[in-house]
């Protein structure tokens, strides 16, 4: 049996059998960043960017792909979530925001996918809908911090050993 849980004896990318698991409680939380010019993050601080309300769309649009999860990886099992936010957190010093998103279910199968594609989604919107005023953002750092439930326990991000 291959060590990688997506691949069979022949190589082939395979949808991991997850009908003998228990549906258990689960939840992750994933964050990223966004670094942009002094200027677009005062635009974004002040909700004067010409596209409207940044971070309230960005926050629909985390929460929609976190949703969506399963269409956009080919071999993520969709979910059903009980629970998903996005959140953010403005940085002046470092003209950046931190973004996280949280999701939970009940299920056979965790939510990290779902968590990491929320906060992309974030993220990418909020360049999106600056791009006009910085195209020279960097979005960042992009990591799971947290998962809860299932077979492997919990994972935190600070415990993990990392190059």
């Amino acid at each position: 049996m291959s060590a990688l849980t997506h691949i069979d004896e022949q190589g082939n990318a395979v949808m991991v059998d997850v009908s003998g698991k228990e549906i258990t409680a689960r939840s992750a939380v994933a964050a990223g960043y966004i670094s942009m010019s002094g200027s677009c993050f005062a635009l974004v601080a002040q909700g004067r960017m010409k596209k409207g309300d940044v971070l309230g769309v960005a926050q629909v649009a985390g929460i929609m792909a976190a949703k969506r999860t399963s269409e956009l990886i080919p071999l993520c099992h969709p979910v059903q979530t009980t629970h998903c936010s996005v959140e953010f957190a403005m940085l002046p010093e470092k003209h950046q925001i931190a973004a996280s998103c949280t999701v939970r279910c009940q299920g056979q199968t965790g939510v990290e996918m779902e968590a990491l594609t929320g906060v992309s989604a974030a993220l990418l919107t909020i360049y999106d809908m600056c791009k006009a005023a910085d195209k020279g953002m960097v979005i960042s750092d992009i990591h799971l911090v947290e998962k809860r439930g299932g077979q492997s326990g919990t994972f935190r991000f600070e415990d993990a050993d990392h190059v």
